[in-house]
């Protein structure tokens, strides 16, 4: 069994950003931390899901850059693999969520820089075995 703590992990940019609290065979476990202002650059993940679990806070869910969700505490969501996500916080609050990566895939996070209004990023094929 592991076993971790949400309060005790650091984000990658210092107060800000992805924290994983558990890693393992078959799914990751973190923590996203967004300031006001903050954005999460738009990716995808060919080979897993990604599901969130708003913990604090309110932010904006952009999926395939097209459709907007608004969320807040107590919300969850789900994307399926090949699906772009971009969060930001548009609030004057921290925003926090838990994310649950699986199956766990090392390097499977592709990022597509897209900010509202601009045109969708051209979504790469998954590596095969033959590319």
């Amino acid at each position: 069994m592991q076993s971790g703590r949400l309060d005790s992990v650091q984000p990658r940019n210092g107060d800000w950003g992805p924290a994983y609290v558990i890693q393992g065979a078959t799914s990751d476990i973190g923590l996203l931390t967004l300031r006001p202002g903050d954005s999460m650059t738009n990716h995808i993940h060919h080979h897993c899901d990604e599901s969130f679990i708003v913990t604090e806070g309110e932010a904006t869910l952009w999926v395939s850059c097209t459709a907007e969700y608004q969320l807040s505490v107590g919300d969850v969501y789900r994307c399926p693999p090949s699906e772009m996500h971009y969060f930001i916080n548009n609030s004057d609050q921290l925003f926090k969520m838990v994310f649950i990566k699986s199956p766990a895939s090392p390097g499977d996070t592709i990022n597509l820089p897209w900010q509202p209004g601009e045109p969708a990023p051209e979504v790469p094929a998954p590596l095969t075995a033959n590319n």
